[in-house]
């Protein structure tokens, strides 16, 4: 009676799994539950069973109702001796049974990683999972059950990438919550708790630094540990590229954030272009340390990051890391690049090169961090910014050249004064030459077409690029003066002009690098222009009033005391016309006015004491003679002469 009891109950479970098992995995887990309810009912019995009931019904008669005489069930051997049925194998057990446990994780509505057990049993089910795949896949005789343990495979992977952004974008949020697991230890995460000035943000920003030999440890190396063993998995399966994708998605949040926090915004070039340079200016200032921040910080943080994360699995790793950085690297190099190809204004020289400066000094350190084939383009792009910012000063150089040119010379500067336009060449080149290694260094080995058809190289005046542009600038700065001296109806006032501006070029040269560049013979040369131009002024200005005081000499006889009467009063009226007209001209340096009031008094009072010494000895004019200016008095007034004001 017992084993027709046991018959019953099979047969009535067979029709039950016929009924209901609308598909493997339906049939598979009725015979799952039946076998959990009662021990008669072991897989062994229930798929003997229902191989018997398959092989009665071959032939045509396919129905699903009870039989009124339930057959006697086979023996243990019938499954795979049935006529027609093939058994089931253990890959086909497998791959069900599989589907049951992974269908359990793949549809939870919480992160399996917050559960150190969960995540445990689930890659143990996935490894067998991908080892199931590679036999099923060479073996090649079973091409369903392969077709559906990879769709199996791929819900798989679907939700270990989902599980990898988790754990990177919210780590705490996927923290395991059982003591032990991965994360327990407070001392690896003590940067990651509430108070780490974060505030609510879930994803932890770099702070702005001025040290930039630190490294950012984005994630704690719990979850490191974590996400690596989903991205071996993720590999194992053929899924490298979807996983380095999910890297570089979630890692891109923190490096956006991280960058906006810095002050940085894109702009495209046409703005750069359009910006005024005060804005833009304020945009480079905070540029500068950004772009030191990212490439001396954020990215060998990064790529500290994704060498762990992908330990052992190249090239995944280089594909997540240039995903990853590309977009905000390029942001930073296209901003670099915009303001290089922008006007070159010569009061942009100082940012430029600061600019330029920042990534030079980078270069170095980037080829660890960008040594492999994916990410060379991105040292490259860096490279190539560092030489367009280079071309760019080359570039404001010769627009400095441009501008000295064009100076119009429409308005004399009052008394022969310093034009601004030397001002603004002698300071600016002063300022310049505060970064003069970085500008021998732009300069080298490009001496410009121009400048180098145009200046004879002296052999005794330095010969670096750098110095041939600034000798050729002062060159052009020397012409552009000569011809606004022209301007002055009055030549010995253009010859004040010329000596006041040559004499303040020669300072600041003497008083900066500039002297170094340019060297002792071109020192030499200027000091000679201001010599030659001090004797011209005073054979222009004072050549008539020495004139009328030459009372003789070789071959010319005794003038007349009527004659010497009149060349004192000749005297004295062009020393009051001198002295009205020069009131008013200026010599700014105190040693060269100095020197010209005492060549001009050394040339003068010997010729106007000798005339009153003569007339005073003359008998005729001894009794009328009048002096209107006694020597004190002529020195006096050549001693109140260029101080610029009315005396």
């Amino acid at each position: 009676m017992a084993e027709d009891g046991e018959e019953k109950l099979l047969a009535t479970v067979q029709h039950i799994v016929q009924t209901l098992g609308r598909t493997d995995t339906m049939t598979e887990d009725i015979l799952k539950v039946f076998s959990n309810y009662d021990g008669r009912l072991t897989l062994d019995k229930l798929y003997a069973t229902r191989a018997a009931v398959a092989a009665a019904g071959v032939g045509g008669a396919g129905e699903r109702s009870m039989p009124a005489s339930p057959p006697m069930p086979p023996p243990p051997a019938a499954p795979s001796a049935a006529a027609g049925v093939p058994p089931v194998t253990s890959l086909e057990r497998t791959v069900r049974t599989l589907d049951r446990q992974i269908s359990q994780f793949v549809t939870m509505d919480r992160l399996i990683w917050a559960d150190s057990a969960d995540a445990d049993a689930f890659l143990e089910a996935v490894d067998d999972l991908i080892g199931t795949v590679q036999e099923l896949d060479a073996a090649g005789t079973n091409r369903g059950l392969l077709d559906r343990a990879d769709e199996l495979l791929s819900r798989c992977m679907a939700r270990l990438e989902d599980e990898f952004r988790a754990l990177i974008e919210r780590p705490d949020d996927a923290a395991p919550q059982v003591p032990g697991g991965f994360g327990s230890d407070d001392s690896e995460e003590e940067d990651y708790d509430a108070d780490d000035g974060y505030g609510d943000e879930p994803i932890p920003i770099a702070k702005p630094v001025t040290d930039f030999d630190v490294v950012i440890d984005a994630l704690p190396p719990g979850s490191v540990s974590d996400v690596h063993q989903i991205a071996r998995r993720m590999v194992d399966a053929g899924f490298g590229r979807e996983c380095a994708e999910a890297y570089a998605a979630a890692r891109r949040g923190f490096i956006d954030e991280s960058v906006a926090r810095l002050g940085i915004r894109s702009r495209t070039v046409d703005e750069v272009h359009s910006s005024p340079w005060e804005e833009l200016e304020f945009d480079i200032a905070r540029w500068i340390p950004a772009f030191k921040m990212v490439f001396r910080i954020l990215i060998p943080s990064e790529r500290r990051l994704c060498d762990r994360v992908f330990e052992g699995l190249a090239p995944y790793g280089d594909l997540a890391f240039v995903a990853a950085v590309r977009t905000q690297a390029l942001q930073l190099i296209s901003f670099g690049d915009a303001v290089a190809a922008a006007s070159r204004a010569p009061e942009r020289l100082f940012r430029v090169i600061d600019m330029y400066e920042a990534v030079r000094d980078l270069l170095p350190d980037l080829n660890p961090v960008f040594s492999d084939p994916y990410s060379a383009a991105l040292r490259a792009e860096v490279s190539a910014v560092c030489s367009t910012l280079g071309s760019s000063i080359k570039g404001i150089f010769m627009e400095l050249e441009n501008l000295i040119r064009r100076d119009p010379a429409r308005v004399a500067v009052p008394g022969g004064g310093i034009h601004p336009i030397t001002r603004y060449v002698m300071n600016y080149l002063r300022a310049a030459c505060g970064s003069r290694q970085t500008l021998e260094e732009v300069m080298e080995g490009d001496l410009g077409a121009v400048g180098a058809a145009a200046i004879a190289i002296d052999p005794d005046r330095p010969t670096s690029s750098l110095a041939v542009h600034i000798a050729w600038i002062m060159d052009v700065l020397h012409k552009n003066l000569e011809t606004k001296s022209k301007i002055y109806r009055d030549p010995p006032l253009a010859s004040i002009f010329l000596m006041n501006n040559g004499k303040y070029i020669i300072h600041k040269v003497n008083d900066s690098e500039l002297g170094i560049l340019l060297g002792d013979e071109w020192m030499k040369q200027m000091m000679s222009r201001v010599r030659r131009w001090s004797m011209e002024y005073q054979r222009g200005a004072w050549a008539k009033v020495l004139s009328v005081l030459q009372t003789g000499g070789p071959g010319i006889g005794s003038i007349s005391t009527k004659a010497m009467l009149q060349k004192m009063r000749m005297f004295d009226g062009y020393l009051e016309e001198i002295c009205a007209v020069q009131s008013d001209w200026v010599i700014a340096d105190e040693q060269l006015r100095a020197d010209v009031k005492a060549a001009i008094a050394d040339s003068v009072m010997p010729a106007y004491t000798g005339l009153i010494t003569k007339l005073k000895s003359s008998p005729e004019a001894a009794r009328d003679l009048f002096i209107k200016y006694t020597p004190e008095d002529v020195e006096a007034r050549i001693q109140h002469l260029f101080e610029g004001v009315s005396k």
